[in-house]
């Protein structure tokens, strides 16, 4: 019998139930109903023994049906439909033919037994949207894997594959197909196959063994709640009532699900997945092939983005003018490879594997036959416009010419070539096989189905494609430009670095911009300014005297911070306390107490300002896309979402409010975006 979103089957003593809900199979209530319905009228037919619960394709179940999550739910809930399981007559076996993430899983620990197929992987992702399971996941799992693994998968989010949740005993087994699944089944049944309620499994060790587990997930969560209520989850698994446990769960998952953290991280979910759309680009628009890839620059940006490619299993060619620059990058690739392979995040047979793919060449003529040349050269338009005009000679026709400048305009490195349709963007952040996040920045002439490949590329390298305009900055930059200049004119009137970084690291950056810039170099910012010419309002006479008087950050030991004995975390230094002052002094500023909250709004406020500018003038799709460059490109926390999503959590129309004012009291640079009023219902003539 075929239903809507399930198919039922009778076989020998066997019911069937598949589901059937593409793409994911996601439990939302008409498939729960269907499931639930099923289940009774096989727990009411004598001549079946045993229910089974499966799905068709190569998904078991996605888990939950995300949107819920702010609609609102209808019977039966997830929970509600376990328990029917739970409460049967006869045994439940799940036969996982895929994907079991969620709600997905926790159906499946609602299931007497699991039998899992080649393709089956299991997941909790949940603390990616800021909650932890809420339907038996956080009691149940420990009682299969044991409490410190448990709370590990919980905590990480991970997806194990079939084998090893055979090992940890969550599966049963793992069989080849559906058909050797369903024969193993039925001679269970003929020796009389017990039940086997996973809730009914008793408890051993000691809540204790789950600290030194969470230590780490705790001091990264910066104070967020869900990793604090998960391993206070695990812990009752150990001493407290299933029924209670369970019920203080769902009770706790309702709770998360409604606050900042998580309204935040469901936000970002849906915007990265929106950020894959282009408007005006037909869904249908052909790819380009990609299977050999050039990159020019062996410099530590060029090394990197080599690695992405490698570490997607693409062919590499790296191109340097020198032999020994190219040995040393050669040589540094390889010396990452092997520290990923000693902290156990790859085998040595991939390091090497890797390593194989990745060629180099001294002679810019051996790219004549990759399919995608990227440049990676000094951020120099001069530079860069010479080996776009070599790549043009060099390269076959259709292959991708791509720049990875992070502020240059695109349009002008097209134009050195001869065909500007084959020109695109790939601004990669730094480091670049780390970094998620992909800037595609379109340039006026890049073909359609260059457009399109690029996106796609970005995916197979495993990281968030963004598709941008061109400007001076892009998006990212742009506004990350923005906001630094306001620390350093918070620093003018009053503030002092570390009160500024202070105050964005317990918002929840992992570092300040201050402390940023101490990182990345002094010297690296002056040259910049210098290229960029004058700029109204500068604000950056601190910095730019801090490189004059040779500090250049943690490299020399000394730039905003004092660095003592080679520290990677600085301290205040009175020398910059006075030199601050000095400039204040100079240009006829004077100093006041900044509070704490003027700077986080000031810094903040900018970033959205400027973004709101960005969507309006066309540069970037939507707002929505700026939080998904800022998460995965500038080390935003995910639970804030963004700095669009934490404007509108405070409410549009009170920045809109705040940007006014500072417009009118500090000057043309806050000049608000028309469609930030337009937004937050402010009319420009109230403005």
């Amino acid at each position: 019998m075929t239903n809507t979103l399930i198919e039922q089957e009778k076989r020998g003593a066997l019911g069937i139930i598949r589901m059937n809900r593409p793409p994911v199979n996601a439990l939302g209530y008409e498939l729960r109903s269907q499931i639930a319905e099923a289940h009774a009228a096989f727990e009411a037919d004598p001549e079946i023994a045993v229910t089974v619960l499966t799905a068709t394709g190569r998904v078991f179940s996605g888990g939950a049906d995300i949107t819920e999550f702010n609609t609102g739910r209808k019977h039966p809930y997830l929970t509600e439909l376990i328990t029917m399981l739970e409460e049967g007559q006869k045994p439940v076996v799940a036969i996982v033919n895929g994907i079991a993430f969620g709600g997905g899983f926790e159906l499946v620990l609602g299931c007497d037994y699991i039998y899992a197929l080649p393709g089956a992987k299991f997941s909790f992702p949940e603390i990616k949207l800021g909650n932890i399971p809420g339907a038996g996941g956080t009691q149940k799992l420990p009682r299969l894997a044991g409490g410190p693994k448990a709370l590990e998968l919980i905590l990480t989010g991970k997806a194990i594959p079939a084998d090893e949740a055979v090992a940890l005993g969550i599966a049963e087994t793992v069989a080849a197909d559906e058909a050797a699944a369903l024969a193993r089944l039925e001679k269970a049944v003929t020796d009389d196959l017990p039940r086997r309620r996973v809730r009914d499994i008793v408890m051993t060790g000691s809540p204790d063994e789950l600290d030194a587990v969470a230590e780490g997930f705790l001091r990264r969560s910066r104070g967020a709640p869900a990793e604090k209520t998960a391993l206070e989850a695990v812990r009752k698994a150990y001493d407290t009532p299933i029924d209670e446990a369970l019920a203080w769960e769902r009770d706790t998952f309702q709770i998360l699900n409604a606050t900042p953290e998580a309204r935040a991280m469901r936000h970002l979910f849906f915007a990265e997945r929106e950020a894959r759309k282009i408007a005006d680009l037909p869904k249908d628009t052909p790819q380009r092939t990609v299977s050999s890839v050039g990159v020019v620059g062996a410099g530590t940006m060029g090394r990197s983005i080599a690695m992405c490619f490698a570490d997607a299993g693409l062919p590499v060619i790296l191109v340097e003018e020198a032999q020994d620059r190219l040995d040393a990058a050669l040589a540094a690739i390889a010396k990452t490879y092997e520290a990923s392979r000693e902290k156990g995040r790859i085998s040595a047979e991939e390091a090497s594997a890797r390593m194989a793919l990745i060629k180099g060449t001294i002679t810019l003529d051996d790219l004549a036959a990759v399919d995608l040349a990227i440049e990676a050269v000094f951020e120099s338009m001069a530079v860069k416009c010479s080996v776009f005009a070599a790549l043009d000679k060099v390269c076959k026709p259709g292959a991708i010419l791509a720049t990875n400048t992070s502020t240059l305009d695109v349009n002008r490195i097209a134009a050195a070539t001869a065909r500007p349709e084959d020109v695109i963007g790939l601004h990669f952040f730094s480091p670049a096989h780390i970094m998620k996040l992909l800037e595609v920045v379109r340039a006026e002439k890049t073909a359609p189905d260059v457009i399109a490949t690029a996106m796609e590329i970005g995916r197979r390298l495993g990281k968030h494609s963004v598709l941008v305009g061109v400007c001076d900055g892009f998006a990212g930059n742009r506004m990350f430009i923005n906001f630094n200049r306001e620390a350093q004119i918070l620093i003018e009137e009053g503030a002092l670095p570390w009160q500024v970084d202070a105050v964005m690291t317990r918002w929840g950056l992992a570092m300040g911009p201050l402390a940023v810039m101490d990182l990345a170099g002094l010297d690296i910012g002056y040259h910049i300014r210098q290229a960029r010419g004058p700029q109204t309002p500068y604000p950056f006479t601190a910095a730019d005297r801090l490189f004059e008087a040779g500090r250049l950050g943690q490299k020399s030991g000394k730039g905003w911070y004092l660095y003592e004995d080679g520290a990677r975390r600085g301290t205040p230094d009175p020398e910059v306390e006075e030199l601050i002052k000095a400039v204040s002094k100079e240009k006829g500023i004077t100093r006041r107490a900044v509070s704490d909250d003027e700077i986080l709004r000031r810094c903040m406020w900018q970033l959205v300002n400027t973004g709101y500018q960005i969507v309006e003038e066309g540069i970037a799709q939507r707002v929505s896309d700026l939080d998904v460059i800022f998460v995965n490109g500038y080390g935003f926390p995910r639970t804030r979402g963004g700095p669009m999503c934490f404007a509108r959590e405070t409410g549009l129309e009170q920045v809109a409010r705040d940007i006014i004012r500072y417009h009118a009291e500090i000057g043309p640079h806050w000049k608000p975006s028309a469609l930030l009023l337009e937004q937050a219902g402010i009319a420009k003539g109230n403005v």
